[in-house]
């Protein structure tokens, strides 16, 4: 067992106080992970109640300040708010003279590149784009949360490496995303993601309404299970009515959602027609089922579909529903 006394993070060189303009459930988190590698968060902005408390659990004895101020005590500042409100704050910023030469932006949106920094780079800082691909709940965990998690980075070459030191003191791993694809790929993680929570909470709605006592209980294997085959296997771990070809089955779908929860029919037709199209490209689904199901959920679209049309069977023993 090695008993050397371990340096203090405090004491390693290069260590930078640390602003937060935006005190939402990114902010904090990832100020309070550059703390524990030894950086110093000096000061947050947040203007609701809710954000206040926020920056009082996760940075406590941090004081809240106006933005222009967190600029004036940081040598680096999280820009971490809404992508929308993120070229107005840069602009103002740099217009009102709060940017200092040599200081490092870090902005942590998905949607946008460097390039969003680009008045603050006139204005002589060090633009860095750091968007951390992980859900956010607010709380101490997400601290956790960062061991591991993927950072979209994006940077002028020359502050590449320091970028993707920032990312790897926190815990995370880079992923270097080209100016031109932060778009595409916020819209990657959106549709994996945020879609997936609306997915999940309408399906424990309509298990409730089912009569599911734990609906929760029953998701969690089954959605566990099909993200780790999904992230393994790609398309070929689709499984399921419309993998198989059930038109039936797909139809009989149709008129219990519109009877029970009338506002989810789209969204699945629209899931199970890309679905049916990558399950048919993949060579999962036969192509003479693949138009009868293509033909119920046409019709269903149309509002014409009924319970009718090819049985395709229920399911056999230990398929995935």
């Amino acid at each position: 067992m090695n008993t050397t006394p371990q340096p203090d993070p405090r004491d390693r060189p290069a260590r930078l106080t640390v602003g937060v303009v935006g005190a939402g459930r990114v902010g904090p988190a990832l100020a309070a992970s550059l703390q524990l590698a030894g950086h110093r968060p000096v000061a947050v902005s947040a203007v609701s109640d809710t954000s206040r408390r926020r920056a009082e659990e996760m940075l406590p004895d941090v004081p809240v300040v106006p933005p222009a101020e967190v600029l004036e005590r940081s040598e680096l500042v999280l820009l971490t708010v809404p992508d929308d409100a993120l070229p107005e704050l840069v602009s103002g910023l740099a217009d009102t003279g709060a940017v200092r030469p040599g200081q490092l932006l870090v902005h942590t949106s998905g949607r946008y590149g460097a390039k969003v920094l680009d008045p603050a780079l006139r204005a002589g800082a060090l633009p860095l784009a750091l968007h951390p691909a992980m859900t956010f709940t607010g709380t101490p965990v997400d601290v956790q949360r960062l061991a591991g998690c993927s950072f979209g980075v994006t940077a002028p070459d020359e502050l590449r490496l320091a970028a993707e030191a920032l990312v790897i003191e926190m815990g995370g791993e880079p992923e270097w995303i080209a100016e031109e694809n932060r778009p595409l790929y916020h819209a990657a993680l959106a549709l994996g993601a945020n879609h997936l929570v609306t997915l999940v909470a309408q399906s424990l709605e309509l298990l409730r309404t089912a009569g599911v006592g734990a609906p929760d209980r029953m998701l969690g294997p089954l959605l566990g299970a099909a993200l780790d085959n999904a992230l393994r296997s790609g398309d070929a771990a689709l499984t399921g009515p419309v993998a198989r070809g059930d038109a039936g089955t797909v139809a009989a779908h149709v008129s219990e959602l519109r009877r029970h929860a009338p506002g989810t029919v789209a969204g699945y037709l629209a899931m199970a027609r890309a679905t049916a199209d990558r399950a048919l490209a993949h060579g999962l689904l036969k192509p003479e089922l693949a138009e009868t199901l293509l033909g119920v959920l046409a019709d269903s679209a149309a509002g014409t579909g009924t319970t009718g049309g090819t049985d395709g069977g229920g399911s056999t023993p230990g398929d995935t529903p």
